[in-house]
């Protein structure tokens, strides 16, 4: 069992504060947190998925997706279980249940994998499928040895993670897709996160790593024309050359009965958003 980073005693010495992500989860003896993966120990916080790698495939590193870093090459995918949103429309909730199957992967086996696929064009690793950053001890475990062997760490995230631990992991961090879900913070309350949070982390994100950015539109839910323009208006004051992936949604997990995102409604979007970047993509169309 791993121990845990980010995790202090509670003032009545009982329960478990994590502090990880901005849920803050106090967690009693034998239970996990919102995320389902950080449990109490008798009194320590375990990462309970460690090493528990659900789905791997060497992918082409535009799936991630990644238009602007290392473009035409691989990189391997891996992913586990888990995660500190609720989105009932989740286009992995297959993989990323808890009662998904798993291989056991240590970090050097995960880094020796990723050296072995150089031949196929692997570049490094990308750690995606659930949400990798509950996972923390994983991931920075096995991005410690990507960067001592020269290859690269990409996050694919909702950027859902407390300043102190996400800076410390940036380090190790050469590229990242980070959702936007929404600019709506209703639109986050309803999935358990906060819109603030997230805006933060892709600024401190831009300043460390390459960065771009997804959002699905998904109809009757996050679909504003206003919206989808005030948040490219406010990439585009961070930095204009950040790429925006705006994808369409599909039926999909909890949110079988919403029709797919009109494939107009995808390029109207990508026109409102070009007015402010340089680089937006229309994306499952």
């Amino acid at each position: 069992m791993k121990e845990a980073a980010f995790y202090k005693i509670s003032q009545d010495e009982v329960n478990i504060d994590c502090g990880l992500c901005p849920h803050n989860c106090k967690i009693a003896s034998g239970k996990s947190g919102i995320c389902g993966v950080r449990r109490n120990r008798n009194g320590a916080l375990i990462a309970e998925s460690y090493g528990k790698v659900t789905s791997i495939a060497l992918d082409p590193v535009e799936k991630k997706p990644l238009y602007h870093f290392y473009p035409g090459s691989k990189i391997l995918s891996i992913g586990s279980y888990g995660c500190n949103f609720n989105c009932g429309f989740c286009q992995n909730h297959r993989i990323s249940a808890k009662s998904a199957l798993y291989q056991m992967f240590s970090p050097n086996e995960i880094a020796a994998t990723s050296k072995d696929l150089v031949l196929k064009g692997n570049i490094g690793v990308a750690y995606t499928y659930n949400e990798p950053l509950i996972g923390y001890e994983f991931v920075k475990d096995c991005a410690e040895l990507l960067r001592k062997q020269r290859q690269k760490n990409v996050l694919v995230t909702n950027g859902f993670i407390m300043p102190e631990p996400f800076n410390q992991l940036l380090q190790f961090i050469d590229a990242a897709n980070i959702d936007l879900k929404s600019f709506n913070p209703l639109f986050y309350k309803e999935i358990g996160g906060k819109l603030e949070n997230v805006k933060n982390n892709i600024i401190n994100a831009v300043k460390s790593c390459h960065v771009e950015v997804t959002t699905l539109i998904i109809p009757g839910k996050n679909d504003s024309p206003k919206k989808i323009e005030a948040l490219a208006e406010w990439l585009a004051e961070i930095d204009d050359k950040i790429p925006l992936h705006i994808s369409r949604f599909f039926p999909a997990y909890k949110m079988q009965d919403i029709s797919p995102t009109p494939i107009d409604t995808i390029y109207n979007f990508v026109e409102i958003a070009g007015k402010y970047l340089r680089c937006v993509y229309p994306g499952n169309c």
